[in-house]
């Protein structure tokens, strides 16, 4: 496997680079202490694994990077590396495509297991996050759960009245898919697919796409492996 990984601090990429290592012993690691560098190197290697975007760089402001790398290289999947980890980053980093958001605080195992969820089709959003909701002041309390209490049973996407299709549809939202990428992937038109997304929204009271994979995440569903 190949992966680009662009952070300005010499010790984290150390850190990162074992990490990396470990997932795949003959891995090549690219690194890129700017973004200027950074979006050189992705122009000149389409076959790119994963990136790994700090979200702190000395000459781009994260985010913008993050929606820059998906607008031009929208098959390379983003993780985003962050010092910090609150709830509004990690929602707007998933909103612009991020299939992850690793806390550049936690320990090794924790970023291992991380990324060994999206390379399995997952989404990794921090624990914390799933299970201490920020609301907003004046606002009314969070319509996200809790994660699930040991021993508890996960509510099922049947229990909601999620169709078979609008499962397969949910498990491709879990993994970044746009709805383009949907309709390919399924063999359905686009008006479908946006029914069936916004079937989805209203079984799990979300208010948007993001939302709904926080929720998802925090439900701790079991979801079909869709070829795509």
């Amino acid at each position: 496997m190949k992966f680009l990984l662009v952070d300005d601090h010499t010790l984290i990429r150390e850190a990162v680079r074992g990490v990396l290592r470990e997932l795949d012993d003959g891995a090549t690691i690219l690194e890129a202490p700017r973004w200027g560098e950074a979006a050189r190197l992705l122009a000149e290697h389409s076959d790119l694994a994963l990136l790994l975007l700090d979200l702190g760089l000395p000459d781009r402001d994260g985010f913008v990077a993050l929606g820059e790398a998906r607008a031009r290289h929208p098959k390379i999947p983003i993780v985003i590396l962050s010092g910090s980890c609150d709830r509004a980053s990690v929602e707007r980093a998933l909103a612009l495509g991020a299939v992850g958001f690793i806390p550049k605080t936690g320990e090794r195992e924790v970023m291992l297991s991380a990324l060994r969820l999206v390379f399995s089709g997952g989404v990794y959003i921090p624990p914390e996050i799933l299970s201490h909701p920020e609301p907003t002041a004046a606002a009314a309390p969070s319509p996200l759960p809790a994660r699930r209490a040991e021993g508890s049973s996960p509510t099922a996407p049947a229990d909601l009245g999620l169709t078979a299709r609008q499962v397969e549809v949910l498990a491709l939202m879990m993994r970044g898919k746009s709805n383009k990428a949907i309709c390919r992937i399924l063999n359905l038109a686009e008006p479908t697919v946006k029914n069936h997304v916004t079937a989805i929204l209203k079984a799990l009271k979300a208010s948007n796409r993001t939302e709904a994979v926080i929720m998802v995440s925090a439900l701790g569903w079991e979801l079909p492996q869709v070829e795509g």
